[in-house]
């Protein structure tokens, strides 16, 4: 007897990484379980999930799809190629969310997967920004292009269909470039990953856009110039599916990766959607968003923020000098507001972080120091983080430099605005590079970190909570020499994935000093975590001796503009200052609240 089979279907495989970057020593920087995850391997994955179900390459062909995020992950290239090949060779690997300082480790996997002859295609930022600012390809792209690798600027809604079939029929192009064309968010699937690879970071937290574009014209920010100044938004209901499908499979943490949700039109009906989901069905979820600085200035926005779950913010505070905000075209940064700010987002219980940049052209390591100082007595910030003035490709600040012909640090793998890449008009490199070690230190001392952890106490927080967070963000940069944004748990290290170029070390050699600089590194870290645990005994206990007045939890007053150190040190605070204490003439209600249309926004900001 006979029996009829239907043919097997063909099989394509879809393979998402998103890479990690190199160490200075060219090991990849990976962990255990990392800190931050990957929205867009999240919203490439759902984009393909999609394309799998309309069946975009036949109904003979079944659709694979693999996603790995190298910060947390090892990838195996040659069982990957197994893999496609063991199925009849058909696949895409795609290098999705690439930002300069990822470039080199993803062109050398790149290289790896061409050698086998698989088709590659590189997407992410840097592609997007430079070509977006630069009069040339740049002399790395046309080398990756010549590897055979495929680049992609732009965004993939809509168009992964297109990028996939290319690559079913293997006529992948050199280029795409949908720059100029941005599509609309409405309607399209939203970002997900599923659990087993959201339980490798640190939390099991997702991520998701509620919106792309800002209205601002900040130089150091590539975001205006690849996502446009125009911005696009997700539904109440593309919000509500997001939410619900990965409240379903346990995952309730979210890192909204706008980066300045207060400028999303939609704020409020974005909100009231989750404080329904919340509050009406009980959902238990929280979320951290980034916002700016005149936030506080929005009628009902923190207050909804609260409501709807938000219980860490991320604020780009970036200088508490007006001369270096108005020089980065930050002029939103209104020195005047931040106390106000902080004290705003702490009363609905959320922990603030703010980004503090180092090295606009007035810095000197004794002026940044002493900015530091007022910060910790006047500001009543949590966690501060920061960053070096970095000419990223794809930024203003990076355009302008490369017109003129200054110098910039020629490997993109620095690019990770934790090392020196330019001159600075004030200091010497060496100068720069030290006061950003210097920095950390200088914030983070044993006085300044009970200070905070009895601020947070007086708040209502839970001290205990506050003090590991304290704990691994300053232990990430003391004992790893990484950004805690670019931190995890336990660094994994392999001694073959080393950057392209340069040498194997012996076996012997690599192990004998990974396990040693492992033992150190926890050694240190268990000395730092018994001197934070005495330090949250103190004031848990209330036998920490506060100091008779903590001005940054003082009520705001108009009299302290004459005051405080933070509005009289220098000239432009000083003025800063003046300006904020004459009389305000009456202005359309959305300049008052700081709201504005992208369309209309003629003043540089955030």
């Amino acid at each position: 007897m006979k029996f009829t089979h239907k043919s097997a279907k063909k099989i394509f495989h879809f393979i998402m990484i998103k890479p990690s970057h190199y160490d200075d020593d060219g090991y990849v920087i990976q962990w255990v379980r990392s800190s931050i995850p990957s929205n867009t391997l999240a919203a490439l994955y759902s984009l393909a999930q999609d394309c799998a179900k309309r069946h975009i390459l036949g109904e003979d062909v079944q659709i694979h799809l693999s996603a790995y995020d190298e910060t947390n992950t090892r990838i195996k290239i040659k069982q990957l190629v197994r893999l496609i090949r063991k199925s009849g060779g058909r696949g895409l690997v795609a290098l999705a969310g690439v930002q300069a300082n990822q470039f080199p480790r993803a062109v050398d996997m790149g290289r790896q997967f061409r050698a086998e002859n698989i088709q590659v295609c590189i997407g992410g930022f840097h592609v997007s920004g430079c070509l977006a600012m630069l009069p040339k390809i740049p002399p790395d792209f046309q080398d990756a292009m010549d590897l055979g690798i495929s680049l992609f600027a732009g965004e993939l809604e809509n168009r992964l269909e297109l990028l996939l079939q290319d690559a079913f029929r293997q006529e992948l192009k050199p280029l795409y470039n949908y720059l100029l064309d941005l599509p609309s968010l409405e309607g399209v699937p939203g970002p997900y990953l599923p659990s087993s690879l959201l339980k490798r970071t640190a939390g099991t937290r997702t991520s998701f856009d509620a919106g792309r574009g800002c209205p601002f014209q900040c130089s150091f920010c590539t975001i205006i110039n690849v996502q446009g100044r125009k911005s696009r938004y997700r539904t109440p209901d593309d919000l509500e599916e997001i939410v619900r499908v990965n409240v379903a499979q346990g995952v309730t943490k979210f890192f909204i990766t706008d980066d300045n949700l207060a400028r999303n039109k939609n704020w409020e009906v974005l909100f009231d959607r989750l404080i329904l989901l919340r509050e009406v069905e009980g959902l238990e979820m929280t979320f951290t968003i980034q916002v700016d600085t005149l936030s506080h200035k929005i009628p009902r926005f923190i207050e909804k923020a609260g409501r709807a779950g938000v219980k860490r913010v991320f604020i780009g505070l970036e200088s508490i000098n007006p001369q270096s905000l108005a020089g980065a075209q930050k002029r939103q940064n209104r020195i005047t507001e931040y106390r106000s700010l902080f004290q705003a987002w702490h009363s609905i219980g959320a922990h603030t972080f703010a980004g503090y940049i180092l090295g606009f052209p007035e810095d000197t390591p004794e002026t940044i120091l002493r900015d530091i100082k007022i910060i910790q007595r006047e500001l009543p910030v949590d966690l501060l983080e920061f960053f070096i003035l970095t000419p990223l490709p794809g930024s203003q600040d990076h355009k302008i430099l490369y017109q003129q012909g200054v110098a910039m640090e020629s490997d993109m793998n620095k690019y990770d605005t934790v090392h020196v890449t330019t001159d600075h008009p004030r200091m010497s490199r060496e100068e720069w590079q030290d006061i950003y070690r210097k920095a950390w230190d200088a914030y983070y001392t044993p006085e300044h970190v009970e200070t905070i952890i009895r601020r947070a106490k007086k708040w209502g927080f839970e001290p205990r909570k506050m003090m590991f967070m304290l704990l691994s963000f300053y232990a990430c940069v003391r004992f790893e020499q990484v950004h805690p944004l670019e931190g995890g748990i336990f660094r994994r290290k392999y001694r073959k994935d080393r950057r392209c170029g340069m040498p194997f070390e012996h076996p012997l050699v690599f192990y004998r000093r990974f396990v040693w600089e492992t033992l150190d590194k926890y050694t240190r870290f268990l000395a730092m975590t018994l001197r934070y645990l005495r330090i949250l005994r103190r004031v848990e206990k209330g036998t920490s001796q506060p100091d008779l007045i903590d001005i940054a939890m003082d009520p705001v007053r108009h009299s302290e503009w004459a005051t405080l150190d933070l509005f009289t040190v220098t000239d432009a605070a000083r003025t800063a200052a003046s300006r904020a204490a004459r009389p305000k003439r009456p202005t359309h209600p959305a300049l008052d609240t700081g709201v504005h249309r992208a369309d209309e926004a003629s003043t540089p900001g955030s």
